[in-house]
């Protein structure tokens, strides 16, 4: 009898299809992507967001965004998602939550129209990139490292050294041309003067009341008023339907034999040994 119960409990929690798409209302549709966390890759992002443009029955999409920013390479490749779905006449709205700051803005300045809340965090036009060290532990516990090379600057950031003026020079170049590169993208997507621009895209965050008066965000307002903006930019009268991706829950078995703990802990040795060299992410204390 226990273990009829248990088989029938696993099966109506077993894990379907990992994205079981949910539809909330009854009206036209627009379709809502969570943008949540460290952007350390953009191919889920890109797919939901091309998926719901070239589907007709989508009127509009709503982006949600909460994140820190990150890598470099992954939040400009939500952009041109987010501006090609624009420029192609599909509505695409931002809504910023709690944080949408450095590669969690540069997401955002393609859309049609950026709502932030007076509270939100955004901004922080900069790019970072951190290097740790391990060799004064290593020292301690009599262990060398011994490294072989050609070409000077291939070990620039090596861990296993201190970095000297001439590594440090050639990752500032780098910097600063990625940094050229994200101030050239949002002073032509807001259409901001260059000079008025560089006098505060120096890595500084801004709340959703002072990014409005810099031009950064188009209007103030809450997660429904961004929804009322898109269903209204979509030609929608009424109420719209709302229609997003939901992950599965793991069955009763996953937990019980650890799959879902085990594919945490993967994710999150991913997340802390793959880290983009080049990030757009707000510094520390988000």
């Amino acid at each position: 009898m226990g273990a009829f119960v248990i088989a029938i409990v696993y099966f109506s929690l077993a894990p379907g299809p990992d994205d079981e798409e949910v539809v909330t209302g009854t009206g036209d549709k627009i379709a809502l992507v969570e943008l949540k966390g460290e952007i350390i890759e953009s191919s889920d992002i890109v797919r939901q967001i091309k998926k719901y443009r070239e589907e007709s029955d989508i009127k509009g999409i709503l982006l949600r965004v909460d994140s820190p920013g990150g890598g470099v390479v992954a939040s400009h490749e939500i952009y041109e998602e987010v501006r090609k779905t624009r420029d192609e006449g599909k509505p695409i709205v931002v809504s910023m939550g709690s944080l949408a700051a450095s590669g969690g803005y540069y997401v955002s300045v393609g859309a049609s129209r950026i709502v932030a809340n007076p509270g939100t965090l955004t901004g922080s036009i900069g790019v970072i990139s951190e290097f740790m060290r391990y060799d004064p532990l290593l020292s301690k516990i009599g262990v060398e490292e011994t490294t072989i090379k050609s070409g000077k600057l291939k070990d620039a950031g090596s861990p296993y050294r201190e970095m000297t003026e001439e590594d440090k020079e050639y990752f500032q170049s780098l910097m600063d041309d990625v940094h050229r590169q994200f101030i050239a993208i949002v002073e032509k997507e807001r259409k901001l003067d260059h000079d008025s621009l560089l006098a505060f895209a120096d890595g500084r965050v801004f709340t959703g009341e002072q990014a409005k008066k810099l031009k950064l965000v188009d209007t103030l307002g809450t997660f429904e008023d961004a929804i009322t903006i898109t269903s209204r930019l979509s030609g929608i009268r009424g109420k719209a339907a709302i229609v997003h991706e939901e992950k599965h829950k793991h069955g009763l078995l996953d937990l019980l034999l650890g799959e879902t703990r085990v594919s945490g802990l993967d994710k999150l040795q991913a997340e802390f040994l793959h880290q983009p060299l080049l990030q757009y992410k707000m510094g520390h204390g988000y």
